[in-house]
Formats: structure tokens, C-alpha cells, sequence
């Protein structure tokens, strides 16, 4: 894919993602597309710097995190702005699109599913099962000493 059709894929994921968080929570839509456009800025920023000869060698997500950790230091000039902009953003209406394009790019590799067949449903089942025991302990164990119960 070339730079130019990511950066606008992350536009047009960014505005679905913005609207998105302003019908689902008390977000104006102005507010949450600056916090999308600053979110966008980081990954495009991360995305160009892990393109560069010397950086390729490290995966996309690293840099674009790098970027969002140095952007969000408090020692960095302007860091209070990212985050007061970004906070507009839920985390909930990130995952939306996010799970939706995790779930086409799965489709399309029907190929492979089949040769799996059905032993991707018991590890499934013992994934999603594993996931949530260990949530509710950690979950039992902090409302615990925190004294909520």
C-alpha cells in the first residue's frame, strides 16, 4: 500500500471513528474530530518514521507508540494540548472500526480456516473463557482491596 492510500485510509477511519464517538457519548463532533485528527497525526508521524531505511526494521506500532509517549511527556512543548484533545476520544469508538477491519481481514483468509476447521473452536472457547475468569479475579481482587466490596 502506498503512503498516500494509508494516510487516507487513517483520514477515513479517523472521521467514522469521530462520529462514531459523538452519537455513542457526550462528545461534540468538532471535539471529536480534533482529538481524531491529533490521534491521526501520531500515527501518520509513526507510520512515515518506521518507512525510513534505518527504521524499518521495527514494526509500525512501535514508532507510532513512541511518537504518542513523547507527545504526551510533560516536558514536552504542547503535550498539555494533545492531551486535553485527545481525551475527547473513547476508547469504545476506536475498537468499533478497528474490530470490524480485524474482522474482514480474517474473512479473507477463509483458506486457512478451513484447514483448521473445527479445533479453532474449543481454543477459541478456552481463549474467551481464560480472558474473562482472569478479568473477574483481577477485577474481585482490586474492588477487594480497595475496599468497594
Amino acid at each position: 500500500m502506498k503512503i498516500s492510500e494509508t494516510i487516507f485510509v487513517l483520514i477515513l477511519v479517523a472521521v467514522i471513528m469521530a462520529a462514531g464517538n459523538s452519537v455513542g457519548y457526550p462528545v461534540d463532533i468538532i471535539s471529536s474530530l480534533k482529538g481524531m485528527a491529533v490521534l491521526v497525526v501520531i500515527s501518520v508521524v509513526g507510520f512515515l518514521i518506521a518507512k525510513l531505511p534505518v527504521c524499518n526494521k521495527l514494526p509500525v506500532i512501535f514508532w507510532v507508540s513512541i511518537i504518542a509517549i513523547i507527545s504526551s511527556l510533560p516536558v514536552t512543548p504542547g503535550s498539555a494540548w494533545v492531551l486535553d484533545t485527545a481525551r475527547h476520544v473513547q476508547f469504545l469508538a476506536i475498537c468499533t472500526p478497528i474490530l470490524a477491519y480485524a474482522g474482514l481481514a480474517i474473512g479473507k483468509d477463509l483458506a486457512m480456516f478451513k484447514q483448521i476447521s473445527w479445533r479453532i473452536i474449543p481454543v477459541a472457547l478456552a481463549v474467551c473463557a481464560g480472558t474473562f475468569l482472569c478479568a473477574a479475579f483481577i477485577a474481585q481482587v482490586t474492588l477487594h482491596l480497595e475496599g468497594v466490596i
